[in-house]
């Protein structure tokens, strides 16, 4: 296939694909599938070999949240049944991190809900990050905490974090059909933040809202152009009591081609699969590593994951093996820019000046080793008439109804 050959070129020498075909690969036939997953493998091998880098979400503060964006439990208005609670001791937020790291996360991400820090919160993040790095410092930390205001990001980067996650979610053009109270450049402007003070920068979209292919190529071009380190793909888990309750749009192939299209456009960049791939790859999970080479460990901000062994294992069967703390996740090419970023304290990514609401969405994870199962909110399981698992939203709302503890 001649497109498939081209984007294989491209991708092995680090180069990325026309807006044409990135479209073309979301317009590929599901019999070609294993030919385009084949693909983007070798791009994903190339710049990352068989390593997987696993990631580990500690949700400081959750619900609770003023903005209104529509794809999230933890809105304005929302009804999703969910735990809410407000800021973790550090103590409790170390806790929680050192469950992670002891299975096998390399990177810590604390994420808080709501429109942005206000400077006692960052005080707060900053204990938490010294408590976490007190007990293992070579540990990563990306913090994600809504928009940046100035200053800030600068703090935080000299309290110890590696990393800020702000995801663009969709295209700059739709953006105002998810969220309105705030912009899509209020996002752009915190990404920017970010990285102009040095930290990598971590930022990725939201698949399944109803968004159009166009749409898709948009917000990947857009992270490529932002000088994002870090590429989140999410799968709109769809919960109940928010607008976005009737969007189910994926089906595992679709999932696989959208994966393949990021690799594409970023080869050189850590993709990572993250909320949503139980309930919309399923049991296709493993194709996705041969694209992407991150993914969470366990539990999401409000909803499960599969059990962190099963994460393992699924990664040591598909032939892969999770990344150590001592390997550079990101390419040599790439981790050189990265550390001139944050020496001069600029971005230098032509995007931005130097100079995501609401935290990062639905994505993140974090196994609560040791923590009670939660209990099925439904334990029928239903399929909708197009074969869709709507029930998995149910099965897997995170903690509703239980004494879990607060770390996802």
């Amino acid at each position: 296939m001649d497109l498939l050959d081209t984007l294989t070129d491209k991708g092995l020498r680090g180069e990325i694909p026309t807006r044409e075909e990135a479209l073309a690969v979301l317009a590929t036939t599901d019999d070609e599938l294993l030919d385009v997953v084949a693909a983007a493998g070798k791009v994903r091998r190339r710049w990352f070999g068989r390593r997987v880098k696993l990631n580990y979400l500690v949700n400081l503060k959750s619900g609770l949240c003023p903005e209104d964006c529509s794809y999230c439990s933890q809105r304005l208005g929302s009804k999703a049944e969910i735990l809410k609670y407000t800021w973790l001791k550090p103590e409790q937020a170390a806790d929680a991190a050192r469950a992670g790291v002891a299975g096998g996360a390399k990177r810590v991400c604390l994420v808080a809900s709501g429109r942005g820090p206000t400077d006692r919160d960052i005080d707060r993040v900053t204990d938490t990050m010294a408590a976490i790095k007190d007990a293992d410092p070579e540990v990563e930390i990306c913090v994600c905490l809504g928009l940046l205001s100035d200053n800030q990001a600068e703090r935080l980067k000299a309290a110890g974090a590696d990393a800020y996650n702000h995801n663009l979610n969709t295209s700059e053009g739709t953006y105002g059909d998810i969220a309105t109270t705030h912009t899509y450049a209020d996002r752009v402007d915190t990404v920017q933040k970010a990285h102009g003070a040095g930290l990598s920068a971590c930022s990725g979209l939201i698949a399944g809202m109803g968004e159009s292919d166009e749409d898709l190529v948009d917000v990947v071009f857009a992270l490529r152009e932002l000088g994002s380190d870090s590429v989140p793909v999410n799968f709109l888990i769809p919960f109940e009591g928010t607008p976005l309750a009737k969007e189910w749009n994926l089906t595992p192939q679709r999932c696989l081609r959208i994966l393949a299209m990021v690799r594409f456009v970023n080869p050189d960049t850590e993709v990572r699969i993250a909320g949503g791939r139980e309930v919309h790859l399923r049991s296709m999970q493993p194709l996705g590593l041969h694209i992407a080479n991150s993914i969470f460990l366990g539990d999401y901000l409000t909803s499960e994951g599969q059990a962190g062994q099963a994460d393992l294992d699924m990664i040591k069967d598909a032939g892969f093996e999770v990344e150590g703390a001592g390997e550079a996740t990101l390419p040599r090419h790439r981790a050189d820019l990265a550390e001139a970023a944050a020496a001069a304290g600029s971005c230098g990514t032509a995007a931005s000046a130097c100079g995501s609401g609401g935290g990062c969405g639905p994505c993140g994870g974090g196994h609560s080793h040791g923590a009670p199962e939660a209990t099925p909110v439904a334990e029928s399981v239903e399929e909708s008439n197009d074969g869709l698992r709507e029930d998995l939203v149910k099965v897997r709302r995170r903690g509703a109804g239980t004494e879990l503890a607060p770390n996802a």
